[in-house]
């Protein structure tokens, strides 16, 4: 770009995205004179699904703007909890490089889509414009693709810090221990007759209350790992609110 310069200033949580140079406050920053500040920002590495906020000298304007010579811009991240426009349920899609927080999110009663195998960028994209899910992902270019319904950055590589910053930044209602971990599914009480014959002698013995998905009908009990789960539900509920129920 080689049109009339602007002052571009980026909050310090949207830095990262942008190279080293282009990090400080009122970075001189050359436009062509006709892209809007959608186009600017996204050139500067900035997802737009990150952005919330904008300022022209001062005063907010839309990500179509088209900023002139010699203004200064500042752009804000999203604010939180972060609303998702329209009448959609609070629904969301991840990606193949995020199944241990799929996990953690269905734990939580989370509507969580995930799928095991990489179905690729505009299959995603596809998808989560079709079922109106938010698509969580720490790929920049898919975050990129036009057809979204909705995005948001994951911002760690940590599933527990993967956690606390989307359920910090949607506020999604929490229902523990209502959702198949495995398929997302719903789950219902299940005796220990009607499930018997899924179950290793060694688990009918020793368990006597079960849940069972109503969709892929896996089994779940209180086995050798629900201590840590109840960590994570405990932990998530106690600050970010829900029903701890076991």
């Amino acid at each position: 770009m080689n049109g009339p310069g602007i002052q571009l200033t980026l909050a310090p949580e949207l830095r990262l995205f942008a190279p080293p140079s282009r990090r400080a406050d009122r970075v001189p920053t050359a436009t062509d004179g006709s892209s809007s500040i959608g186009h600017v920002v996204e050139s500067a590495g900035v997802p737009l699904t990150e952005v919330g906020r904008l300022l022209v000298d001062g005063h907010e304007v839309p990500l179509s703007y088209v900023p002139g010579a010699g203004q200064s811009v500042e752009v804000f991240g999203v604010d939180r909890p972060q609303r998702i426009p329209g009448d959609a349920p609070l629904r969301f899609l991840l990606d193949v490089h995020l199944g241990t927080l799929a996990r953690r999110m269905r734990l939580l009663g989370v509507d969580t889509a995930y799928e095991n195998e990489d179905i690729g960028d505009p299959a995603l994209a596809t998808r989560s414009a079709a079922e109106r899910r938010v698509l969580l992902s720490r790929d920049r270019g898919l975050l990129r693709r036009r057809e979204l319904f909705a995005g948001a950055y994951v911002y760690s590589d940590n599933p527990d810090e993967q956690l606390r910053d989307v359920l910090g930044r949607f506020a999604p209602a929490l229902t523990p221990w209502t959702r198949c971990t495995a398929c997302n599914g719903p789950l219902r009480e299940a005796d220990k007759e009607s499930v018997g014959d899924r179950l290793e002698s060694g688990t009918h013995r020793s368990y006597d209350v079960f849940a069972q998905c109503t969709a892929c009908e896996r089994v779940y009990w209180r086995g050798a790992h629900h201590a840590r789960l109840e960590r994570i539900v405990s932990e998530a509920v106690e600050e970010f609110g829900g029903v701890a129920t076991p």
